[in-house]
């Protein structure tokens, strides 16, 4: 469950300590704990990325407060790379607060809320709580759609979120006719052997679609 970015802050110097004693003096400092944290998740290691992005999101909520676009993407790291690490619904928890912040400070349609509204969603599949998957990742993949277009390499993503669900909730003939047309789609409008078009036949062999089927 991929979604990580390294925020970009302020030139603020501000002291704080971490829960280890070490200061911190600039948002700079706070910027690179954030990419170290990303670099860990990328590589598969969630847990001690989770403990870096705990760290940073101390810091930014200290130096830069709440609402501010860097604490909103730690934040969102944060909860994702918990919900990685096997704490499924502490990571849903922040993830949902994430969202909230990130909905009344961006707006519902901001590609970064519906970035977390996508997060949310995959959350929630690998969580087992197949329905709310489905409700959501339903909702995300519409609006992508809408504000980025179907064939968005983000829309897409959407959209296999919603297949991935929808198999899930054993609902294999709607996961199969969305992906038939999300595969229409992208190759439509994206050049051959893009990472998407890869993504979407791994997608289809993950939900045991069979290639009679596409």
């Amino acid at each position: 469950m991929s979604w990580w970015s390294h925020a970009e802050g302020d030139h603020a110097s501000v002291r704080t300590e971490d829960a280890r004693g070490s200061v911190r003096t600039n948002i700079h400092e706070v910027a690179a704990c954030n990419a170290r944290a990303a670099a860990l998740f990328s590589s598969g290691n969630a847990k001690d990325a989770m403990e870096l992005f705990e760290g940073a999101l101390r810091d930014c909520l200290a130096m830069l407060g709440r609402d501010h676009l860097a604490t909103l993407t730690v934040a969102g790291n944060l909860g994702v790379a918990r919900v990685s690490a096997g704490r499924r619904r502490v990571g849903i928890g922040l993830i949902a607060a994430n969202l909230a912040d990130r909905s009344r400070v961006l707006g519902d349609e901001d590609p970064r809320t519906l970035t977390g509204l996508d997060a949310l969603a995959v959350a929630y599949r690998l969580a087992g709580d197949v329905d709310d998957a489905v409700e959501l990742s339903a909702r995300v993949a519409a609006q992508r759609a809408r504000v980025l277009g179907p064939a968005h390499p983000d829309t897409l993503t959407s959209r296999m979120g919603m297949v991935r669900a929808q198999a899930a909730a054993g609902d294999m003939e709607s996961a199969i006719n969305e992906l038939r047309a999300a595969m229409y789609d992208a190759e439509q409008a994206l050049p051959p052997r893009h990472p998407h078009l890869t993504a979407l036949l791994e997608c289809a062999e993950a939900i045991g679609m069979a290639r009679g089927d596409g």
